[in-house]
């Protein structure tokens, strides 16, 4: 295998972990934190609009880190800065 093909494996491999295990984590933590919210509503009915709106804003910082990783695995998938250096090398 040339040195293309294995910058070009490595990268396809590396974004398939970083977009696996970047989501494994805020998936789980947005489970628990729409379980606490209904249980909190369930036990205070009356503050159900506080506690969905606190809730929404939330499950949105928890769903930006799930986008950071999926802009990490685009970048090592079309814009990898190996690409260059490995054809730049190769003359």
């Amino acid at each position: 295998m040339d040195s293309e093909t294995v910058i070009g494996l490595a990268a396809i491999i590396s974004a398939g972990f970083t977009i696996s295990i970047g989501s494994l984590g805020p998936a789980l933590g947005q489970g628990r934190a729409v379980a606490q919210a209904l249980a909190s509503i369930a036990q205070q009915p009356d503050e159900a609009n506080t506690i969905s709106r606190t809730l929404f804003v939330g499950l949105a910082m928890i769903e930006s880190t799930a986008i950071y990783c999926f802009v990490v695995a685009m970048i090592l998938i079309f814009l990898n800065p190996f690409w260059n250096h490995v054809i730049g090398a190769g003359g």
